[in-house]
């Protein structure tokens, strides 16, 4: 994983969906990194490039920049995504676009760098990791 400590984190890293892509292990990894979801899909894992949140038309074709905007958040896929995130990782998009909502990206953003820092070694934890990739510290277990 790309090494990041208390840096701040651009707004183009959090994706339509709420997913602060610098938590993600394809962001992180050191061979064929994904610049995340708002970046280059020729660098991108088909997976992320076919994702059906991303490329919905509502949010493409809207000045709205995340699902929060969109009269039918939360929807269907969404929901989905949000219910698997929840319950493998410990973590919600809904609850960030709600964040994003209420406070702004750039509160949002300032908020992630503190909630996703290793408690020992203060490096970003991988959210797909259950052990800091930095220290091994087991950061689900706090």
């Amino acid at each position: 994983m790309k090494p990041t400590k208390n840096s701040a984190i651009p707004a183009t890293l959090i994706a339509p969906c709420g997913m602060n892509c610098r938590l993600c292990r394809a962001y992180g990894r050191e061979k064929n990194a994904c610049p995340g979801c708002r970046g280059d899909d020729s660098l991108k894992p088909k997976t992320r490039v076919t994702c059906r949140i991303k490329n919905c038309e509502r949010v493409k074709n809207s000045k709205h920049k995340y699902c929060c905007a969109c009269d039918r958040f939360p929807c269907a896929a969404l929901s989905r995504l949000d219910d698997r995130y929840r319950t493998k990782y410990a973590m919600s998009m809904i609850d960030n676009l709600k964040t994003i909502k209420e406070l702004g990206i750039r509160q949002f953003t300032r908020n992630e760098v503190k909630r996703w820092a290793c408690p020992d070694c203060g490096m970003t934890i991988c959210v797909h990791e259950e052990n800091c990739i930095h220290c091994g510290r087991n950061w689900r277990k706090q």
